[in-house]
């Protein structure tokens, strides 16, 4: 959390290896980000991150079912294992009934919630996601709130979020607060 302009979605970035930093050591599982380049770094993206933006980022031509099962694909995971696990992940985000729609054909929660799937669907270790539900109304808002809740609990995943919404904060096992270049513990 911070004030607008604080920097929290290029920290998020960093850490994600969307962006780079222009000093300093970015390490995951002991691992240099920094060091990896071209197809390595595409690889741990696609295996060991999971990505939620606040505008969900699906592409348009595809039905919510093969949004979800990109990552998986172009991971190299076995077609059947892929398509499997997605339609468990739609169907525990509560939206298989929705999987043949396009995203212009549905809610703008039930796209975030594909977004979620998406981000799931290689099993990565951390899910990064900027302002998750910034762009949902608050039924939407909360309902996603306590879906990350449930999958932070029942998956173990880890997720970073970067947020302005003090309910979403208020699930996190932690709040850090990035300001004046800054992140404290709050």
């Amino acid at each position: 959390m911070g004030p607008s302009g604080a920097g929290k979605t290029t920290l998020l970035y960093l850490l994600s290896t969307l962006d780079k930093p222009d000093s300093g050591l970015v390490e995951v599982n002991g691992i240099d980000l920094l060091t990896l380049k071209g197809n390595a770094l595409a690889e741990f993206r696609n295996k060991k991150i999971g990505f939620v933006f606040q505008f969900h980022n699906l592409l348009p031509e595809f039905t919510l079912f093969e949004n979800v099962c990109m990552p998986g694909y172009i991971g190299g995971f076995p077609k059947k294992e892929v398509e499997k696990k997605a339609n468990e992940l739609l169907s525990l985000l509560e939206i298989g009934h929705r999987k043949n729609h396009l995203p212009s054909q549905i809610s703008g929660g039930e796209r975030q919630r594909t977004a979620v799937a998406r981000a799931l669907i290689n099993s990565p270790s951390i899910i990064f996601a900027d302002e998750p539900s910034g762009s949902l109304d608050a039924k939407n808002a909360s309902a996603l709130h306590e879906l990350f809740l449930y999958l932070c609990r029942s998956l173990k995943q880890t997720f970073v979020f970067v947020t302005h919404n003090q309910s979403l904060a208020a699930i996190a096992d932690n709040i850090f607060i990035l300001q004046d270049g800054v992140l404290r513990p709050k």
